[in-house]
């Protein structure tokens, strides 16, 4: 098998057990690892009995771990990186790393492995198989609402923090008038949990009690939307031909199954 310099390695998103053959292999056989908490990383190594020296590199200290780790490469070294959890420049550190190895000609490859986003989205159907994947969902309710509005005609894959999920999808259920959203929490783990609901629903459901656990989440595209965004020109051409708010109402909410109270208050408004 052919050796690479830097070795990118996926560890378990939860179950120790997920890890692949081959990548206790590099992590056993590689000079180094360049981990985001080393305190986590050693229990994963110590659950395989990898003696592999380790070395910090995360969000706060890379772009001066970047000089030393190529130094150690150009000295001959092998280096593997990895994340605390899932795949490594994946929304986690990396890609400051990467860049620079590559324009030091540094042979560098990607073993496959665990990811949340991927582990959520085989666990549901789906319409189409594209999707956008926007990595953590913004704090900001604006920034929420340009994603949402921006993909609105494909599916939504994010992560949340279990602290912020319900706020989150209280924005989602505003913006998009209640879509379906699945929801993964704890993924791989004892108390793995995936629903799919309205957003409202789920809103009540994780409001019950204190989340924990990382979240992935999908929002379902509403093949609806293109019509929802020409509601005002529908009602016109309905008014245009006498027909009344409560007429208007019943009618577009029969043929497009959107909210009938809204275009009532959208046609007396106009």
């Amino acid at each position: 098998m052919k050796e690479y310099d830097f070795y990118i390695v996926p560890t378990p998103i939860g179950n120790l057990g997920d890890i692949t053959l081959r990548a206790v292999d590099v992590l056993n056989s590689v000079d180094i690892i360049a981990c985001e908490d080393m305190r986590v990383t050693q229990k994963l190594l110590n659950h395989y009995n990898i003696k592999t020296k380790c070395i910090s590199y995360h969000k706060f200290n890379e772009k001066e771990r970047v000089s030393k780790i190529l130094e150690m490469i150009q000295n001959g070294k092998k280096i593997a990186l990895v994340s605390d959890a899932g795949t490594p420049v994946f929304c986690d550190p990396g890609a400051i790393l990467t860049e620079e190895l590559r324009k030091h000609n540094v042979s560098i490859t990607s073993l496959p492995g665990a990811n949340a986003a991927t582990v959520l989205l085989s666990q549901i159907s789906r319409e189409n198989d594209d999707f956008a994947f926007i990595g953590f969902m913004p704090r900001s309710r604006n920034h929420i609402e340009n994603i949402i509005n921006k993909y609105k005609f494909t599916d939504i894959v994010f992560y949340e923090s279990p602290n912020r999920i319900v706020s989150t999808l209280e924005v989602i259920k505003d913006t998009c008038d209640n879509p379906k959203v699945a929801v993964g929490r704890e993924l791989t783990k004892v108390f793995e949990e995936t629903i799919i609901d309205s957003a409202e629903n789920l809103i009540k459901h994780f409001s019950s009690g204190t989340v924990k656990g990382e979240i992935a989440a999908v929002i379902f595209r509403n093949n609806n939307r293109e019509i929802t965004d020409n509601l005002d020109e529908k009602i016109n051409i309905l008014k245009a031909q006498n027909f009344k708010a409560k007429e208007i109402s019943t009618i577009l909410t029969s043929l497009y199954g959107v909210n009938k109270n809204e275009i009532y208050k959208k046609t007396i408004g106009n």
